[in-house]
């Protein structure tokens, strides 16, 4: 549940309904010297239906000798713990304390779900936001055990490669911990409104993630997170910033390399392949 949490928070993609059964995601390659790095861009939760790891996408990860993914979990209960630390303020309900409207939107949506209206009361709102964008999708069967990473990390460990993380969980936790109380607000009630909207959404998304369709993924991410441009810079531009400069480094040092990241950042003007071009090296979309 709390790794569902985390990840689906950062650019959940998903499908709900008439998902296509075979993906041919994209798939890119930076090569300098020795080195060759893979970018796979990853959904964090899927049905399991849904066939994808095989084709360029297998034949890569064979190839590498570490897989690096957006964090490396860490055990359940210390990500629990970092939750109540970071998304829940001891005798300061932040969500008890919305406005009258709001939090009875919120209550009609928990109710919905069948849990009691006051069961987030506690959380900040960035938590109880996470909470809700990730109740319809259990409610329709998907796990993150499907995810990307998930299938990833398990063959990379029964293979033997070296797993690497980009980040830790307390820094994608603090990504959130960090907005500004405005910014909290307006991702909590963009997330209420949205809602109703979760299933045509998700859909779209998956279709051109399941088709390689980097632009078409790219609009309908962006068209999500303008509203909000310091969410926006948080949890998607500083972030390519940080990881397109830790594959320019990595570069200097031979092996082959798969990482693989939530699909939003290698897609669109300010993702982290655009950075890498725009910073010198030849960027590969392979087929």
């Amino acid at each position: 549940m709390f790794r569902a949490f985390l990840l689906a928070a950062l650019l959940l993609l998903g499908s709900c309904g008439a998902a296509p059964r075979d993906a041919k995601p994209a798939l890119w390659a930076v090569r300098e010297g020795g080195t060759t790095i893979y970018l796979f861009g990853t959904v964090h939760l899927l049905r399991p239906e849904l066939r994808w790891f095989s084709g360029p996408v297998r034949s890569a990860f064979e190839r590498s000798d570490t897989l690096v993914l957006e964090l490396v979990m860490t055990p359940q209960a210390e990500t629990q713990a970092l939750l109540d630390r970071l998304g829940r303020t001891p005798g300061d309900p932040k969500v008890a304390a919305l406005p009258a409207p709001e939090h009875a939107r919120l209550a009609d949506a928990l109710r919905a779900a069948g849990l009691a209206p006051t069961a987030l009361d506690r959380d900040e709102p960035w938590l109880a936001a996470v909470t809700l964008s990730l109740l319809p999708l259990q409610k329709l069967g998907f796990d993150d055990a499907n995810g990307a990473e998930q299938v990833l990390e398990g063959a990379a460990r029964k293979a033997g490669k070296r797993v690497l993380g980009l980040e830790t969980a307390e820094q994608q936790f603090g990504y959130f911990d960090h907005l500004s109380a405005a910014a909290q607000g307006r991702l909590l009630d963009d997330t209420l409104r949205g809602l109703p909207r979760t299933e045509p959404q998700t859909d779209a998304m998956l279709a051109a993630w399941s088709r390689g369709d980097a632009d078409a993924l790219a609009h309908l991410l962006n068209a999500d997170l303008a509203a909000n441009p310091e969410l926006r810079d948080t949890l998607l531009l500083r972030r390519n910033r940080a990881w397109a400069a830790w594959i320019r480094a990595r570069l200097r040092t031979p092996g082959t390399v798969f990482i693989a990241v939530g699909a939003g950042h290698l897609a669109g003007g300010d993702s982290v392949l655009a950075l890498l071009q725009q910073g010198g090296l030849k960027v590969e979309r392979l087929q």
